[in-house]
């Protein structure tokens, strides 16, 4: 199950992600030579027009060659040949598909099983909530003077607050109450929590609109993981890898298609924000020189932009053997 399950998460992410990039050349009519899922020796392959459709042994990745995007070519088609905007544009397709797939899955799984609002349906007895005197029917429109949009949005404050007392203000009868909450901590999950059960929606609008909230509420906890991590307040063992990714999806495929579903936007939400980062080898880091570009008037040397993309590719696959060294470790693999 675990396996059938790495490789449906797998095979979504990256065909969404890489399809990016095809389509948008296709688009801009760059000569695509090959589309392929999967990284190292060819296993399977079918060409169609100009295009060769291959799928490779190592699922790690994978790549849309396109002409002259690595090296010289007079070709009028070829990726070097094409205007600024344009090469741009096929470069963070790619991301940008990520975040479609992640917005069309959340907004799915919040079609199916409804959507969770900041209107309470129910608190639990003898929990902070209920002694406190939040009622249902009860909408939370803030926690500590920090507007609430979301259920997301609430779950995160309330998780933060360590147990410390908050104050919830809800909407009761179109007037505003506050209410003063001590969180008590999950013995499972550590995390402080209330007692309340949110009112869950059903709708298609409702349902778009609660995906997209959801896959921005995880760009904003990336943008402050990196924060956290660029300033050394995050452990970089935190940091999970290829290893680490099959466990919790073979953990999530215990629990149903849906959470394997739900981790497959997550992690397609964070293969598009990992791959717009300025980091040599990824797309960032394309964009970056493609920016460049497009201010000074002409291109980087390709040889020096090639050789930096050269070392930062070195750079990431030991870095990942690093991290899935750490993964076998930390997940009893050995």
């Amino acid at each position: 199950m675990t396996a059938l399950a790495a490789i449906f998460v797998f095979f979504l992410v990256v065909v969404f992600h890489e399809f990016g990039h095809f389509i948008v050349a296709k688009l801009v009519d760059i000569k695509v030579h090959e589309f392929s899922i999967g990284m190292g020796p060819r296993i399977f392959k079918v060409k169609k027009g100009e295009t060769d459709y291959s799928l490779r042994a190592l699922p790690i990745g994978g790549y849309v060659k396109m002409e002259g995007e690595d090296e010289k070519s007079d070709d009028i088609r070829s990726f070097s040949n094409k205007p600024v905007l344009a090469r741009m544009a096929v470069i963070a397709a790619g991301a940008i598909m990520n975040f479609i797939l992640a917005l069309l899955v959340f907004s799915l799984i919040s079609y199916i099983i409804g959507a969770p609002t900041t209107t309470i349906m129910e608190t639990t007895k003898d929990m902070p909530a209920y002694n406190a005197g939040i009622k249902s029917g009860d909408k939370i429109i803030s926690v500590n003077n920090i507007d609430i949009d979301t259920w997301d949005e609430l779950v995160s404050v309330i998780s933060k607050s360590e147990g410390k007392e908050l104050k919830v203000t809800v909407l009761r009868n179109n007037k505003k109450i506050d209410f003063y909450v001590d969180p008590v901590i999950e013995k499972d999950t550590g995390r402080a929590i209330i007692g309340i059960v949110p009112e869950m929606k059903k709708s298609i609008l409702y349902s778009i609109k609660n995906g997209f909230d959801r896959m921005i509420f995880m760009l904003s906890m990336m943008f402050r993981f990196l924060r956290m991590l660029l300033t050394g307040n995050v452990n970089t063992t935190d940091v999970i890898g290829p290893v680490g990714i099959i466990h919790l999806v073979g953990e999530a495929a215990k629990l149903g298609f849906l959470n394997v579903l739900s981790l497959a936007g997550l992690i397609s939400v964070n293969l598009g924000f990992f791959n717009l980062l300025p980091i040599p080898a990824l797309d960032g880091s394309r964009l970056m020189f493609l920016i460049i570009e497009l201010f000074r008037g002409k291109p980087i040397d390709p040889e020096k932009e090639g050789f930096i993309h050269f070392v930062g590719f070195v750079f990431l696959m030991l870095l990942m053997i690093f991290i899935a060294y750490k993964d076998l470790i930390r997940f009893n693999v050995f």
